[in-house]
């Protein structure tokens, strides 16, 4: 399958105005020092072959999703919709639930975490503090036990804030890393350098026809991933 089709299999929403495309682990969402082809590049490929457009297509990012985590991204097909987006994103009105897989049960089973986090860009890390510190940001998060495995346990995370590598830095900071996650603390890396992070759903009002719009992302096919999937529908 050619990287058109493969977008072609992963649309969870389109119209005039926005796409929303299940993102797969390891795939670069804009352009970096890698030169890796950028998903963004892609989707203007198909929108550009899909719709006969000639000259340039715009896209516009909505929100991030890193490289190695997989789900639901928002890419807006019109300046118009990335502005009204963008609106919504800085008000907090888009609800953003996530899916992590954890070795470590989370005590308690469920709650919020609130800790304030600095950013490293030496080494693209996060770390969290229990209290307001110089240079921190405030990172709120919802939490729940949702099932679990015989070695591993599937938490649900709600987003409040969006902070640098904040789901995977506060599971972190209570023992649960994410799997895979080494830079915050797996004892091991997935097989495909993904970690068992996923954008499972997105809530939000269309930026045009003012409809709710709420997605579901299945997350990767692989044996754990599909195990937490049928359980918890």
């Amino acid at each position: 399958m050619n990287s058109i089709e493969s977008i072609k299999s992963r649309i969870l929403f389109e119209d005039n105005h926005l796409i929303i495309i299940n993102k797969l682990p390891k795939e670069i969402v804009q352009r970096d020092k890698t030169g890796d082809q950028s998903l963004i590049d892609i989707v203007k490929e198909y929108i550009k072959e899909e719709y006969f457009k000639p000259g340039n297509v715009f896209l516009g990012l909505v929100h991030r999703i890193d490289r190695p985590v997989s789900g639901a991204l928002i890419l807006a097909k019109t300046s118009k919709a990335l502005t009204r987006m963008n609106e919504q994103i800085k008000n907090r009105d888009i609800q953003k639930i996530y899916w992590a897989i954890v070795k470590n049960k989370p005590e308690p089973k469920t709650g919020q975490l609130t800790h304030w986090l600095v950013k490293n860009p030496k080494n693209n890390k996060s770390t969290a503090f229990d209290r307001e510190q110089k240079e921190t940001k405030k990172a709120v998060l919802n939490y729940k036990l949702v099932d679990q495995s015989k070695d591993y346990h599937l938490v649900e995370v709600e987003l409040l804030t969006g902070r640098h590598h904040q789901i995977r830095t506060q599971l972190s900071k209570i023992a649960c890393p994410i799997k895979g996650d080494l830079k915050y603390g797996s004892p091991r890396s997935n097989k495909d350098a993904s970690i068992s992070l996923h954008a499972r759903q997105l809530i939000f009002t269309h930026p045009v026809t003012k409809e709710k719009v709420d997605i579901k992302a299945d997350p990767p096919n692989d044996p754990l991933w599909n195990f937490f999937l049928k359980n918890a529908n």
